[in-house]
């Protein structure tokens, strides 16, 4: 009798030695894609809340109103709350020599708004001073319930700081007010148009001003994140200019300042208008009579505004 031999295929059978190594395999890949994943979190650092201390009223007043210090990651602040908020909370954020030629300020307080200042001095403007103000505007908005469109104010280097910080969030800014701004380091504090001084050696706010921006005086001549370099985003925003200036100003002329800012800023289909004191040098800022400035900003102030939390 002829046997066939079987057909049938059976599954191979897997010995123990095999299962352990597999079983060994995979829980090594586990482990490693663990370590992976830890390693990633520890690699992006958490961003923390910025600690604030307590408000503390100051002696005296802000024209008749309060004034309130504290520092936020251990930078000054002040805070100057009108006696009723308007609604929606708006305010004011001066840059730069906080409590001079101050009527604007305190007929805005009249109106309800709050004014705040937060320190950036010695920073002209930089990338980190961009990041302080971040901090602030989220701090204020945040936990003060301010309104999340800002009117800024700045005096003469203070214009580098409210240009920079609001082409970098126009969506957060409802006006600027400019008074004998700084619109280009190249003029304050380079002086780069006045031919005796081209070849000196850099030195006091100027030698400051390229430290702090990591720029040498060649660098500089070319660098393009100054107020003038980037107006785009503001006039795509609509974001609404007036500056106030000494037509005789020699320290922050104005035809290397504002007179470039506001013919680059029309080109692009912005609005500005320019206030021109005849005769006046860089001082005194502002106006005897804040009312043009007082009625710029109402009347460009964002009617609704974030919904405040407490205050």
């Amino acid at each position: 009798m002829l046997i066939m031999p079987s057909t049938s295929t059976a599954p191979p059978t897997t010995s123990i030695t095999g299962v352990c190594q597999m079983r060994t395999c995979f829980y090594t890949a586990a482990l490693l894609l663990c370590l992976s994943t830890q390693l990633s979190a520890e690699e992006k650092p958490q961003q923390q809340k910025p600690v604030a201390t307590e408000l503390k009223k100051t002696k005296g007043s802000f024209g008749g109103f309060g004034r309130y210090e504290f520092k936020l990651d251990g930078h000054r602040c002040i805070l100057v709350k009108p006696e009723t908020a308007a609604s929606g909370k708006p305010w004011i954020w001066r840059a730069r020599f906080f409590g001079h030629q101050p009527q604007a300020d305190i007929g805005l307080l009249k109106k309800g708004f709050h004014v705040a200042y937060i320190e950036v001095g010695g920073l002209f403007g930089n990338p980190k001073a961009v990041e302080r103000w971040n901090l602030f505007y989220n701090y204020l908005t945040g936990e003060h319930g301010l309104s999340g469109k800002v009117a800024l104010e700045g005096m003469s280097r203070g214009g580098l700081i409210i240009y920079n910080w609001a082409s970098a969030n126009p969506e957060k800014v409802s006006c600027i007010y400019g008074d004998a701004p700084v619109c280009d380091f190249k003029s304050w504090p380079g002086y780069i148009y006045r031919r005796e001084n081209r070849k000196k050696k850099p030195r006091g706010a100027w030698a400051a001003c390229l430290k702090v921006y990591g720029l040498n005086q060649e660098e500089a001549m070319t660098y393009k994140g100054n107020p003038v370099d980037n107006l785009e985003s503001l006039a795509k925003a609509g974001v609404p200019l007036l500056h106030v200036c000494g037509a005789a100003d020699t320290v922050v002329p104005v035809s290397e300042n504002t007179a470039v800012l506001e013919k680059r800023y029309k080109a692009l289909g912005g609005s500005i208008k320019v206030i021109l004191k005849d005769g006046v040098g860089h001082h005194p800022h502002s106006l005897k009579d804040p009312k043009p400035i007082i009625d710029f900003v109402l009347e460009h102030t964002a009617k609704k505004a974030a919904p405040g939390q407490k205050d």
